[in-house]
This record gives structure tokens, sequence and C-alpha cells, in this order.
């Protein structure tokens, strides 16, 4: 039976998606059998795996709210499996609202294919709210990207409460997977201070790889490939690579 983690941070811009997509890429280039299932309703994982938002006959929003199986609604790609996102998801939030176990619906969704996959990644939206709290419940761990920038833990206290809510109440087997360290500058005293609160915050759940700033890691999703694909010799190509074996071996 594969794992599902679900990618969050409930504050934008901290390289969520990226990460996501990257890991995805890298994990299936060593040979695991891995899955994306982008739960943001802006689709941005799916366009960063070079899936067309628009030219798929369903997704996840067909899937958690009218009862298509996920297995109809994936699509195969050569960085590995998407279960892609559409605009239409925007309102699943408020359509989910009146839904009995509301909560619930990507769990039961994913059930039927868990065990198809080592690995299932859920790129939850920037916020906290309904459809971040259906990954958290389907979801076996979280992985948290955390920039390293000024604020970089405001608003994990809020996470890490939400966290603790939904393992006492709803999901008893939900951990922390990881944390990951993203776009660090090296030249920077800064980004070495803030990797060494985020790990003083988190003992033993911190990645040793971290993400670098790179230009090529914020080109790459407008040539719809991950930067594994983009330019695999760039730092941040290299970065994921070793990232993703950091996950293969705890796996």
């Amino acid at each position: 039976m594969g794992r599902i983690i679900a990618v969050v941070n409930q504050k934008g811009g901290v390289g969520k998606t990226t990460t996501a997509v990257n890991l995805t890429a890298a994990l299936h280039d060593l040979g695991l059998k891995v899955l994306l299932c982008d739960f943001d309703p802006q689709a941005n994982a799916t366009s960063g795996m070079g899936v067309e938002k628009r030219k798929n006959k369903y997704s996840v929003y067909d899937v958690t709210i009218n009862n298509i199986p996920a297995k109809d609604s994936i699509v195969h790609t050569k960085y590995g499996d998407v279960l892609p996102s559409s605009a239409d998801l925007a309102g699943a939030g408020v359509e989910l609202i009146s839904a009995s176990h509301r909560e619930l619906q990507l769990e039961k969704a994913l059930h039927s294919i868990k065990g198809d996959y080592d690995l299932i990644f859920v790129d939850c939206p920037p916020s906290l709210e309904l459809l971040t709290l259906n990954g958290l419940c389907a979801a076996d761990g979280i992985l948290i990207p955390v920039q390293c920038e000024y604020f970089a833990l405001e608003g994990l206290s809020d996470l890490m409460s939400t966290l603790r809510m939904v393992k006492k109440r709803m999901n008893p087997r939900l951990e922390i997977f990881g944390v990951a360290l993203t776009m660090f500058d090296g030249r920077t005293n800064f980004s070495t201070q803030v990797a060494q609160e985020v790990r003083h915050h988190f003992p033993g759940k911190v990645f040793g790889t971290v993400i670098p700033r790179n230009v090529r890691l914020a080109e790459a999703p407008s040539h719809g490939v991950p930067v594994t694909a983009y330019d695999r010799s760039s730092r941040g190509a290299v970065a994921y690579r070793t990232m993703a074996e950091e996950i293969k071996n705890k796996l």
C-alpha cells in the first residue's frame, strides 16, 4: 500500500507546488510509481507537469464532487501520473459544505488507487480551508515547504494547530513526513539563520537537502516541464533529485 503525502503550507509563495512537481518527477526518475494529485484550484501543478488544464475529460473536481472514479481521471505523463485540477475546483469548497463527511471526500476518492502507487503527493491550496482539510484527512503524512526568508515561521503555528486538531479528531495516522527548506541563498547569513531556526522547531524532520534560489526553477513551469527535464544540471534540479533520494530512503 502506498503512502499519501499532503504538501501543505497556508502561506503562499513558499515553493509548495514547485516542490510537489519536482519531487514527483525526481522520484519517478528513481523508479518509484508516483501520482501527483493537484488539489489546488489554480492548477499550477497540473500545468507544471505538462498537462493542459482545459483538455482533460475529468479532473479532481469530478472525482470529489461527481463521484467519477479516480482511475478514470488520471493523466499519464513521462514525469509521473497526474490527477489534474481545474477551475471548477474553486467552487468545490462551497459544494462540499452540504456533503456528508465533507472532509473525507478526497480520502474516499484516493483509497481505490492508493495501492497502485508507492507515493501520492497532494498539492494543497495555500490556505487552511475545506480543500486543505480534505488533503490532511486523506494523508498519511504532510510535507511542509518553508522558505528561508523573513517571516518563514509566520503562520506555521496555525498549521501546527490544524494538524493537531485533524490528528486528534479525524485522522490519527497523520504525521509530519518532512520539512523542506526552499529558496535558500547561501550568500546570506540570514538564510542560514532561518534554516537553523526551522531545524530547531522541527527536530529530526527537516530534510538535509536545501532547495536553492535558482533561475531554472522559476523558468521551468512556463515551459510546462519539471526542472529535472528543463535543465537537468541546474542547481535546482540537482537539489530536488538529492531530496528525492532522501525520501526514497525514508520510505
